[in-house]
């Protein structure tokens, strides 16, 4: 019984098997990954178009741009998989591409994450006071690193 670089154990998987379950795997979470993201980036879009969002305030701007940045590099971070299969298709770098986009998903993520909290951020502090806003934002990024990271470094600490 084999075991691959990230854990698992497959009865008879030859290492190119395990690359295309792992490309496999990888491909679902993108797709998963890549419509939130274009949704939430799509959203973010409309934001600077609305009238009421000329008004606010230079820290409501600055928050919307960090935002909106870090939507456009999860969005081309979720992408960049694709493309790199598309330019190494049939090149025989298979290993290659399903670690550097494992590498390229982890990265969007943190993106991910903080356009998520930025997109929070603008929200709530339209509900509520600025430092109320802040602190459920803080919040819900510890949640976000718990679920994310913390849980998954536990589980492969005990594993």
């Amino acid at each position: 019984m084999g075991s691959d670089t990230l854990g698992y154990e497959r009865n008879g998987e030859s290492s190119g098997e395990r690359l295309d379950r792992h490309w496999n795997e990888l491909l679902q979470e993108l797709r998963l990954m890549q419509t939130g993201t274009q949704i939430l980036f799509a959203f973010l879009l409309g934001i600077a178009f609305q009238a009421p969002f000329h008004s606010a305030d230079d820290f409501t701007h600055g928050v919307y741009t960090g935002t909106l940045i870090a939507a456009a590099l999860a969005v081309a971070l979720f992408l960049a998989p694709v493309a790199l299969h598309r330019l190494l298709y049939q090149q025989g770098m298979r290993d290659q591409l399903v670690n550097i986009a494992h590498r390229l998903t982890s990265a969007g993520m943190a993106f991910l994450i903080a356009s998520m909290c930025g997109g929070v951020l603008i929200a709530l502090d339209v509900v509520l006071p600025r430092g109320a806003a802040l602190v459920v934002v803080g919040a819900v990024l510890v949640w976000f690193v718990v679920f994310w990271a913390l849980i998954p470094a536990y589980v492969r600490h005990k594993g």
